[in-house]
């Protein structure tokens, strides 16, 4: 099978569920190539996402590391058999790797619930709005790189019109709607959009007033992405470096315990909905 200089977070997901298998069966790399009919440097390759690996390949393995959980080797097959080029590999060697990343990960998960204290979910964002974020990074970004990043932030939003709906909650603090990136004008009209948007069946949008105080994960934005089955939930957080990914199961618990919080103490959608009205009119 060929090789990848560079896999994508998706393939090296892949690979490293394999590899897991592999350790928690106990077996060497040698004892899979040799089911393979590989060197073990393949095997290897494989696990790091660099290798391409056939949805047999991957059966094959499963079986033999006497894994018996059908639903979760049904889903990494479905992760080797998925080779159609989507719509956010045209931006590949144009923007950073990792937003890319972020569009196929949502993409392809079954859910998506995001929580934010600075800005608005990018599922929900204007073009304007976008053009206003990116436009207050440091270092400046040309006019050009501002423009690919407010297109690809746009066509992410194709997602939430997938023929199989996927659900999103998004969790905005009651900040996030009050700092007006672009100006009075441009906030409003992006609040109003939050607000439409809501309305879709398949779209929650909750508000976390001030006054619910200090809570949990108040230093970054979250995204967390459900896999096909639990085992391939993956969180996804912002940093000055770019987007990082996790997967390791306390992570994904403490990330989970975030959003159970905030499902606590947030308004409901409909209370939501009326505070964004409020928070527009005022501009």
């Amino acid at each position: 099978m060929p090789t990848r200089p560079v896999p994508t977070e998706r393939q090296k997901r892949l690979g490293a569920e394999l590899r897991k298998l592999r350790l928690a069966a106990g077996v060497s790399t040698d004892y899979a190539a040799g089911l393979l009919g590989l060197d073990r440097t393949k095997i290897s390759n494989m696990e790091s996402g660099v290798r391409v690996v056939s949805a047999d390949r991957v059966r094959t393995l499963a079986s033999n590391y006497a894994c018996a959980d059908g639903a979760y080797i049904d889903a990494l097959v479905a992760m080797a058999e998925s080779r159609e080029r989507g719509w956010w590999e045209e931006y590949r060697g144009v923007l950073p790797s990792g937003l890319s990343d972020i569009a196929e990960l949502e993409w392809h998960a079954a859910g998506l619930s995001t929580a934010q204290t600075v800005h608005l979910p990018g599922l929900m964002h204007t073009d304007e709005y976008a053009r206003a974020v990116f436009g207050a990074v440091l270092p400046p970004l040309s006019r050009l790189e501002v423009e690919l990043r407010v297109n690809h932030r746009m066509a992410r939003q194709r997602v939430l019109g997938r023929p199989e709906l996927l659900r999103y909650v998004g969790y905005v603090h009651e900040a996030a709607l009050r700092m007006q990136f672009g100006g009075r004008k441009v906030m409003r009209a992006q609040l109003d959009h939050v607000c439409a948007e809501s309305e879709r069946a398949n779209v929650t949008i909750r508000v976390l007033p001030v006054e619910c105080g200090a809570f949990p994960g108040a230093g970054h934005a979250l995204l967390y992405a459900e896999g096909a089955v639990p085992r391939l939930d993956t969180v996804q957080l912002d940093s000055a470096h770019g987007p990082e990914f996790t997967d390791a199961e306390a992570q994904l618990a403490k990330y989970r315990a975030h959003l159970d919080w905030m499902a606590e103490a947030a308004l409901s959608p409909e209370k939501s909905r009326d505070f964004i009205h409020v928070v527009a009119q005022q501009l």
